[in-house]
């Protein structure tokens, strides 16, 4: 099925959000038990429709329900792409957990290999021996470091992510008080380049918020809730709290709606609508926000396609199409921006099914 595409006439993140469209990419399940044998990396223009393509995505992790929706994006933008599919990884967001998969599909003569980093360096050897076979290497959602990949399909810039977050907790708060982070792994690429984002401008923006401490939940279900009670514990003055990570955001609001803090101490941060639905209908959260993680999928398999086929060899200024999502140029240091951060609240929430 065809990965849903955010309708941009629902509710637009405030238009001072700085993420400029280089115009025109973590919880997966089940793992597509694809061949792995049908493609090696061909330049040839007309492999992609061949069939002699071969797309693996690699999550940062299996059972987590944002790369869940990456991977319907992914796998209907391979099939319109003739691509032989399949999704395989960790079931823990370690870098460890991914290099043997990473290995398997240069072994395998992967085409391509598509990447949410748990590290942007730990994996980078495992992926240049991989490039040096012939599989093309995009990343998404978490980047490696430059040399270590042929794309990265960014879901929206730092900066945009911190206002959106930034501005979203202000309100909430009365914009004072003090304010935790609950992130994911500590050496997640996007987590800390957000929450550094965060920090600075809501310094610079509310200078009567105070973020006091960041926490992390390794992207474990189970850890971010119990972060989120010694986070309320430990700070009794606690006003808010921001997480920009899908697994803790909703961890958090789990642990929230049922407690005293409901109603009490501000949630935030980057969920997905079916995870939050019931958090924003109980009133435990008003908001959050984040980007359509299928559209993600999709343009970071179209990227793959035009790579694979020769299309583009991702150098700045290169274009392709990716489906319905349209036209995308690549932007400096080989990176293609999906676009702005999308913010959920009671009004919209039910239009959206991912």
């Amino acid at each position: 099925m065809k990965g849903k595409t955010m309708t941009f006439s629902l509710k637009r993140v405030s238009a001072g959000i700085a993420v400029t469209a280089v115009a025109a990419m973590t919880l997966a399940g089940c793992a597509d038990t694809g061949s792995g044998d049908s493609g090696s990396g061909s330049d040839d223009g007309g492999a992609a429709a061949s069939g002699d393509v071969s797309i693996t995505l690699l999550p940062k992790n299996l059972g987590n329900p944002y790369f869940d929706a990456s991977e319907v994006g992914a796998s209907a933008a391979a099939e319109d792409l003739g691509a032989e599919f399949e999704q395989v990884g960790p079931t823990e967001a370690t870098p460890d957990g991914q290099v043997s998969y990473i290995n398997t599909a240069a072994q395998q003569g992967r085409s391509a290999l598509l990447v949410a980093a748990n590290d942007p360096n730990a994996i980078c050897d495992a992926l240049n021996e991989a490039r040096d076979a012939g599989t093309k290497v995009v990343t998404f959602d978490s980047d490696t470091s430059a040399d270590c990949r042929d794309l990265f399909i960014n879901q929206a810039d730092a900066a945009g992510i911190a206002k959106v977050q930034g501005d979203l907790i202000a309100e909430q708060i009365g914009e004072e008080g003090e304010v935790a982070i609950l992130s994911a792994t500590a050496n997640a690429t996007n987590q800390n380049a957000w929450n550094e984002a965060f920090i600075e401008y809501v310094n610079e923006t509310y200078p009567d918020i105070e973020v006091i401490d960041t926490v992390y939940g390794d992207d474990e279900d189970q850890k971010s809730f119990d972060q989120t009670a010694s986070l309320l514990q430990s700070n009794p003055e606690l006003k808010g709290i921001v997480s920009p990570t899908t697994v803790g955001l909703a961890a958090a609001a789990r642990y929230i709606s049922d407690s005293d803090a409901k109603g009490e101490v501000a949630l935030t941060g980057l969920g997905t609508p079916n995870q939050m639905r019931e958090f924003i209908e109980d009133g435990t959260v008003t908001a959050f926000a984040l980007w359509n993680p299928e559209d993600l999928g999709t343009l970071a398999a179209y990227a793959a396609g035009a790579l694979v086929a020769g299309d583009i060899e991702g150098a700045e200024g290169d274009t392709f199409t990716a489906g319905d999502l349209g036209e995308f140029t690549v932007g400096a240091d080989g990176v293609v921006l999906l676009g702005d951060p999308f913010v959920f609240d009671a009004d919209n929430i039910g239009d959206f099914d991912f």
